[in-house]
């Protein structure tokens, strides 16, 4: 037996690190979000913003503990998808924007689906012998 984490905590830590670090600038730097948000949506863009930076902290607390890693990777699942209509506004706001950031932009597309399922083998994952939230069988 070894002292190396199984690869499935490895990627719950990773994903939990990358969403505190945007959750964070959701609140540090909130006009950069703010434009991703749709139009269409009701209210204010920063009230997304924030709900979104929140969203994110609590899947990333819940990814770190695990007791609530399951939980969290199946909450993380459920906000990559929820997002994905603000990484369709960056695309289309950036449209006019010289080619690399447009690149950049449509980029993070295949991203978010890549983060989404790494969420969802998380949320899979039953730990062993850790218990708690059980999603199939």
């Amino acid at each position: 037996m070894t002292d190396e984490q199984p690869t499935s905590d490895k990627t719950a830590l990773t994903l939990a690190a990358v969403n505190a670090a945007a959750g964070v600038m959701h609140f540090a730097k909130p006009e950069v979000f703010d434009g991703l948000i749709p139009g269409w949506l009701p209210g204010k863009p920063r009230t997304w913003t924030h709900a979104s930076g929140v969203a994110e902290l609590a899947t990333s607390a819940l990814m770190f503990n695990p007791g609530t890693r399951r939980l969290g990777g199946l909450m993380a699942a459920g906000l990559y998808a929820a997002v994905w209509p603000g990484n369709m506004q960056m695309v289309a706001n950036w449209r006019n924007k010289p080619w690399p950031m447009q690149a950049i932009a449509w980029a993070r597309l295949p991203l978010q689906v890549w983060l989404l399922k790494q969420a969802w083998s998380v949320a899979q994952d039953d730990g062993g012998a850790r218990g708690g939230l059980r999603l199939r069988r």
